[in-house]
């Protein structure tokens, strides 16, 4: 009997090709299956990621899944891929499941991980994730001294995304998307907007970077972000 294959979460980076890992970089040229998500019709930004470093020949599971609110995660989806990646392994053949950023930052591997952790090798490779690429594309610490970050999805509801937001230092608002205008209005009602940046596509040929103020559409990408720091020395 053939020993059983190792399921790998490969964080891809967020975007431009050149910030895969060594590591993630080695594993994608090795390993004879690759899966990785992608919305019910269109393209996998995660495979687009890997495009340039894949050697060809593999096989590919490709895990469509609804991206609509109220239908994720998508349990019957993952359960069904979850049964074809673990006919690669039992016959011996590792799987690297493709993750845009960081497997374990909102990463949708986690639904993957969640179904083999306990039952097989699992192996999480980290990448680089977009909170770092988004402040580097502004060109604006996340954090310093002894600020504390809070990372947000902007779908939380107002009074709540409120709430969080007046009581940290640092603040990284993910997941923008169709409640752009809200979270403007929030940092609006604080007298924050001033100190915010909007990134979106961080790393890749579509980025746009703009101070908050200057960025007034009611809607965002879902890869966009909203980066918000008292300045040193600042008390809340």
């Amino acid at each position: 009997m053939a020993d059983i294959g190792t399921l790998y979460g490969l964080g891809v980076g967020p975007g431009d090709p050149d910030l895969i890992t060594l590591k993630a970089h080695g594993l994608l040229q090795r390993v004879p299956v690759i899966a990785y998500p992608a919305p019910e019709t269109g393209d996998s930004l995660a495979r687009a990621i890997t495009a340039p470093h894949l050697p060809g020949h593999q096989e590919e599971i490709i895990i469509r899944t609804p991206m609509i609110a109220g239908a994720f995660p998508a349990n019957d989806v993952y359960d069904h891929y979850a049964r074809e990646i673990r006919v690669h392994l039992n016959a011996g053949r590792d799987v690297a499941v493709l993750c845009e950023g960081d497997p374990f930052l909102y990463g949708s591997f986690m639904y993957v991980f969640s179904r083999f952790v306990d039952a097989g090798r699992v192996v999480v490779v980290p990448g680089v994730s977009s909170l770092g690429a988004c402040a580097a594309a502004a060109g604006s610490p996340l954090v310093s001294r002894n600020q504390v970050l809070t990372v947000l999805p902007a779908t939380l509801d107002e009074d709540e995304l409120e709430q969080r937001i007046d009581s940290s230092a640092a603040v990284a608002v993910m997941k923008v998307g169709r409640h752009a205008g809200k979270v403007r209005r929030v940092l609006e009602r604080l007298q924050r907007a001033d100190n915010a940046w909007y990134v979106e596509h961080a790393t890749m040929g579509t980025e746009k970077v703009l101070p908050l103020n200057e960025f007034s559409d009611a809607k965002a990408p879902y890869f966009s972000m909203i980066l918000v720091r008292e300045h040193e020395g600042e008390v809340l």
